[in-house]
């Protein structure tokens, strides 16, 4: 049996959107010492594919990072199969506020080195030796208090479109460049000060705990399940909510709307925007804020280059993009010197 796709994304939206049924987008993440993951993947692979999962999903030997897309019909057999897995049971699923039967359109399982990139190179540190987690009551309270110090554990372009009132955003492009760059910053407090995180679903801020406790810090927090339980808490609860925005999410949604307020401006003209997109132009693909009229105007692209390539017939398309690869810009994520809007000083947003 293939461990492998065998359609396109194309061939799936299109037997997606035949069978007319709902989806749920999940992710869950547990932090476990794993002996081997390729048995793991495998065994992932094809049970998951005989109910329809789909998604994007990290094994390594610190553990699993998941996001994916199952069949509403399929949620219990997908639970009742994680439950079988030890270090699996009972793993906190966090359940999309927003759901799209298309939010993945393939399953793949891939091992890597890390569940979460954090360049580091310390056999001393345990990734298990995690910070206290607090639900959102909690969370507000101590957000609150003049002791504690707020970090969003995203990259740039994920606190551009939204983050909690007072948080500390650190212009970052990858998990990795914060570490070091929050160490030396917060420094000075590592005893007097409570130190709470925040990041999506969990995952970064769990590793981030451990490793600032590993640091010398003393009072470590962080949201348990990220915005997305923050989230589903304050509608059950009655919490008041503190998060301002859009919540960026990495599937074919880009961002679940948790407040109405739009603070992100369009990289193009400036205006209020917060919608994520991908450049049309499949040799850059370039991810950036655009706003309906410039879309519209640039044709979804992000440069009047962009604009005359998707022009051209599509095998011509291929020959320019042949041996290319376009992945450094990719993750330029809105810094690309093509978007002039927000590369301007005097117009850069906050």
């Amino acid at each position: 049996m293939p461990l492998y796709n065998k359609l396109s994304a194309k061939e799936r939206a299109a037997l997606i959107e035949k069978a007319g049924k709902d989806r749920l987008t999940i992710s869950f993440y547990k932090y476990a010492k794993i002996g081997n993951p390729v048995i793991l993947r495998n065994h992932l692979y094809v049970n998951w594919e005989s109910i329809d999962v789909l998604g994007r999903i990290y094994v390594a030997y610190e553990g699993i990072n998941a996001q994916l897309s199952v069949p509403a019909e399929n949620f219990e057999a997908f639970k009742t199969h994680l439950d079988t897995i030890s270090f699996l049971e009972n793993v906190r699923l966090n359940v999309a506020i927003e759901h799209d039967a298309k939010s993945f359109l393939k399953l793949k399982v891939k091992v890597r080195d890390k569940i979460v990139a954090d360049g580091l190179h310390d056999d001393t540190f345990d990734v298990t030796d995690k910070g206290i987690h607090v639900g959102a009551e909690k969370f507000n309270e101590l957000i609150e208090d003049e002791d504690t110090i707020l970090v969003d554990m995203r990259n740039h372009y994920e606190s551009e479109i939204g983050h909690f009132k007072n948080a500390i955003t650190p212009d970052v492009d990858t998990f990795r460049d914060s570490l070091p760059i929050i160490e030396e910053d917060l420094s000075e407090h590592k005893e007097d000060k409570k130190l709470v995180m925040y990041c999506t679903g969990g995952i970064r801020c769990e590793k981030a705990s451990a490793y600032f406790k590993h640091k010398g810090f003393k009072n470590v927090y962080q949201l348990e399940g990220g915005i997305i339980n923050y989230t589903r808490q304050v509608e059950n609860q009655n919490i008041e909510n503190k998060f301002i925005g859009k919540n960026f999410v990495f599937d074919h949604r880009r961002g679940e709307r948790i407040s109405e307020d739009i603070i992100a401006k369009c990289h193009q003209c400036g205006a209020p925007c917060d919608t994520h997109t991908n450049c049309a132009n499949e040799a850059c693909h370039l991810l950036f804020i655009q706003c309906d009229s410039c879309k519209q105007k640039m044709d979804n692209c992000c440069s009047d280059e962009c604009k005359e390539v998707i022009k051209l017939p599509v095998e011509e398309q291929k020959v320019l993009r042949r041996g290319k690869k376009a992945s450094n810009k990719i993750f330029k994520k809105g810094r690309s010197e093509a978007l002039k809007f927000k590369n301007e000083p005097s117009k850069k947003t906050s």
